[in-house]
């Protein structure tokens, strides 16, 4: 059975299918003007061990632990994931 969970960029992902999550990572983001975005958090998760099976997510820290909330905590906290407010 797959359960679905959303990254914040929008896609989903089969939280079924992860074989590897990374280290909670964190970072000063800032555009391409130079201005600063503030902190962010990546984590990397991986469908497979090859690097091509692997994907880096990057969001706020509520987006990427609720993500991560809905990839260990199982299906009922998949709904309990942070919605989009807009």
């Amino acid at each position: 059975m797959q359960r679905w969970v959303k990254i914040p960029d929008g896609r989903f992902l089969d939280a079924n299918r992860i074989a590897y999550i990374g280290k909670v990572e964190t970072f000063n983001r800032f555009d391409e003007d130079g201005n600063d975005l503030g902190l962010t958090y990546a984590v990397n998760l991986g469908t497979d061990f090859p690097r091509e099976a692997q994907i880096n997510v990057i969001g706020s820290k509520e987006e990427i632990f609720g993500l991560l909330r809905g990839i260990l905590g199982g299906s009922n906290a998949a709904a309990a994931a942070p919605a989009d407010p807009a």
